[in-house]
């Protein structure tokens, strides 16, 4: 049996290419969706980007494509959702 090695640099460039392209999409939506409605476009559209996202890391890892879209948009959701009462419980106006 063959033990793979870690590669650590690897996997760091991986999630730095990962979390800015992560960070640019929602970027673009904030430049190019009408300001009216703004929350509801890149809460959307975030979600949706979650999903591919997620569907490409089970794809590149050789996982389950089910199971990683379920993970990372609950898990992603709950952070905005998180993110969002944060900003509201301190007053936060945008």
């Amino acid at each position: 049996m063959r033990l793979a090695k870690a590669k650590p640099i690897q996997a760091a460039i991986a999630s730095g290419a990962s979390f800015s392209v992560g960070g640019l999409l929602p970027l673009f939506v904030i430049l190019f969706a009408p300001v009216k409605g703004m929350e509801y476009w890149l809460y959307g559209s975030t979600i949706i980007f979650l999903i591919i996202l997620g569907t490409t890391a089970a794809k590149t890892g050789g996982s389950s494509i089910p199971k990683a879209i379920a993970r990372i948009t609950v898990w992603g959701t709950i952070a905005m959702v998180l993110s969002a009462l944060v900003g509201y419980l301190f007053g936060v106006n945008v």
